[in-house]
């Protein structure tokens, strides 16, 4: 273990993370009795630009008058690059910033960008007096922000959690996709011909890279890795397969566009009760393992040691952390 320790981000279930429009009240009255872990209210893309001041409205009317009671509540804000942003952290804070745990800044292209929302939070904060500090989910989802993702995770204290765009990170990057998350038929491998002549085609998947970067700087930080959307909300296989795949490396949770998609994401991504009894049994085996004098024992055929307790309470810690909640 190296002698840098790493702090933990404030602690948050996070398997679902429902997107709400702002514009509209009667899915923010619906995200509030849902079984979201955490809910943003959109400001940014899912708002027409003659309708964002009225959905930074009902924004703050939502938080100050729905129980979110049980749930993470975030805003996502507008750019930095837009007119529209600094009148978002202002109003929602100034306003409704002791109801409110996240904000979400779309598109983080560099360190500065966070910096710029730290100072303008701080401000706010100490201006109002409001003493709990917002965190921030950072949302990756352009070439300059996967560049500078490294400088970008430990860019403040505030940030909670790492997030990846993927229909944006597809444009900027310029993809020859059209779809929002999931595999592409010609991302694939191709298998030298057997005896027979016969080739096999072997789908991959085309986002394995900044997926597998975000997790590795996420958990250096301290922080939660979150898979973003999946745009086929029709497709519960495909999204089951997509949250399957970020879960394997290591993402807490992922997106749900669509209230469908809520509760699978909670299954998807909380630990089964065979994972968890396996989990237990790892720790007493290694505990008496610890009694007999004894760094590594065999179970079920297998060699276990001081790596697989630490796997094992992972997987414990998030079971406690699901009933908890």
């Amino acid at each position: 273990m190296s002698f840098h320790i790493v702090e933990q981000a404030p602690a948050r279930l996070n398997r679902s993370e429902l997107a709400v429009p702002g514009s509209n009240p009667t899915f923010m009255e619906k995200a509030a009795k849902s079984n979201a872990d955490v809910v943003f209210l959109d400001l940014e893309d899912a708002v027409a630009p003659d309708d964002k001041v009225q959905a930074r409205k009902n924004i703050i009317e939502a938080l100050n008058d729905l129980d979110w009671s049980g749930k993470t509540i975030s805003v996502r804000i507008n750019g930095l690059d837009t007119h529209y942003m600094y009148r978002d952290v202002v109003d929602v804070i100034e306003q409704a910033g002791q109801n409110l745990d996240m904000i979400m800044i779309p598109k983080v292209g560099t360190a500065s960008d966070v910096y710029a929302l730290d100072m303008m939070c701080t401000q706010i904060e100490d201006n109002m007096k409001i003493e709990k500090r917002i965190g921030f989910e950072l949302i990756i989802e352009t070439a300059l922000g996967m560049q500078n993702l490294t400088e970008i995770g430990a860019a403040s204290s505030r940030n909670g959690s790492l997030h990846f765009g993927v229909a944006d990170y597809a444009a900027s990057t310029k993809a020859r996709t059209t779809v929002i998350g999931g595999p592409n038929a010609d991302y694939a491998v191709l298998t030298d011909p057997d005896s027979d002549g016969n080739r096999d085609v072997h789908w991959g998947d085309m986002w394995h890279y900044p997926i597998a970067k975000m997790v590795v700087v996420a958990r250096a930080n301290g922080l939660r890795p979150i898979d973003g959307p999946f745009g086929d909300f029709s497709d519960a296989d495909g999204y089951a397969a997509q949250a399957m795949r970020a879960s394997t490396l290591g993402c807490e949770g992922k997106w749900a566009i669509h209230p469908s998609q809520i509760d699978q994401a909670n299954d998807l991504f909380s630990p089964s009760d065979e994972e968890i009894k396996k989990a237990h049994r790892i720790l007493e085996a290694m505990e008496q393992a610890k009694k007999d004098g004894l760094g590594a024992v065999a179970l079920d055929g297998r060699l276990i040691d001081i790596a697989s307790i630490k796997q094992a309470e992972v997987m414990v810690d998030k079971a406690a952390q699901i009933a908890g909640n």
